[in-house]
């Protein structure tokens, strides 16, 4: 028997990725499931042969551990419920959509010793880790240039209906993607400066300790023929490209829940825990207000930035 696992959430990415690759994986046990509509609940508990709960702490009670797959804001604060009740947690990006709910539930995790994975796809491919690793000890790299462009506003796609993506725009959902590649080579990002463009694009300016700089540009919404994913480093190495991912959402799903069951057989950390996704939301925070005000904002003061007027 596998660690008891509680699923929240009921939409195509709950039960498309991480349902199915729970439900497949050899040490894992999907108990329940819990989403705010509970026929939704139903339906993919009946699929993986779970039980549906209709309440969240009865759901806690049952399990070792949670994976959720909601909205960035409903995620942190049930994560944080989760940690509360000395649950495991294998969260998805962004953790959380402001620095100071990110942060209770880093503090939680790291008061009770918790095991904890924010799923970032492909940093979970073996050639994208590979990748990432290798260039962190090589060093020596100035800056990055990286362009995300989808466009999940068409008929027929799963996420164009989502309420938070659609306020959030590219910058939350496809932004911490490139920021899982880019951060551990460059560093921690100690400014940020921003621009809005055509198509819901943001454009960001990153300052990493060391003096590199990154450039960015993500949106949801690009024209059919502009869509698409490209990072590229450049520095002493010359321009190097970030490979493309090399497994599927579900099997990238099952590497994370190996590395959560690791930490708790008693592997200390994961370079992907709360701790980093709490950097990511810092970054993105910041690059908020930077786009808001029109000016450049360190990372850590966003939240002394002035209000809206």
């Amino acid at each position: 028997m596998g660690l008891k696992f509680g699923l929240l959430g009921t939409g195509h990415w709950a039960a498309e990725t991480q349902g199915a690759a729970l439900a497949a994986h050899p040490d894992a046990e999907l108990v329940g499931v819990w989403g705010r509509d509970a026929v939704k609940a139903g339906a993919v508990a009946d699929r993986f042969g779970a039980r549906t709960y209709t309440d969240v702490d009865a759901l806690l009670a049952d399990v070792d551990a949670v994976a959720v797959a909601l909205p960035p804001d409903v995620q942190a604060e049930l994560a944080l419920r989760a940690a509360r009740a000395g649950r495991h947690l294998l969260l998805d990006k962004p953790l959380a959509l402001t620095t100071a709910a990110a942060d209770a539930v880093v503090t939680e995790v790291e008061a009770r010793g918790l095991a904890s994975m924010v799923f970032f796809t492909n940093r979970f491919s073996d050639g994208i880790d590979a990748f990432v690793r290798e260039s962190a000890a090589e060093g020596g790299w100035q800056g990055v240039r990286a362009t995300l462009f989808a466009s999940i506003f068409t008929p027929g796609n799963p996420y164009g209906a989502s309420p938070w993506r659609r306020e959030k725009g590219g910058l939350w959902d496809v932004g911490p993607h490139v920021l899982s590649v880019v951060l551990p080579v460059l560093g921690p990002v100690e400014a940020v400066a921003a621009m809005a463009g055509p198509s819901d694009t943001v454009h960001l300016l990153t300052r990493h300790r060391g003096g590199a700089v990154g450039t960015f540009a993500v949106t949801l919404d690009a024209p059919e023929r502009a869509q698409g994913f490209e990072v590229v480093l450049y520095g002493e190495a010359g321009r190097v490209s970030v490979p493309d991912g090399d497994r599927t959402a579900v099997s990238a799903f099952q590497v994370a829940i190996d590395r959560l069951l690791a930490q708790v057989a008693g592997t200390p950390g994961d370079p992907l825990d709360v701790r980093f996704g709490r950097e990511v939301v810092a970054v993105l925070e910041t690059a908020e207000v930077a786009l808001r005000e029109g000016r450049t904002v360190d990372v850590g003061k966003a939240t002394e930035a002035s209000p809206v007027a």
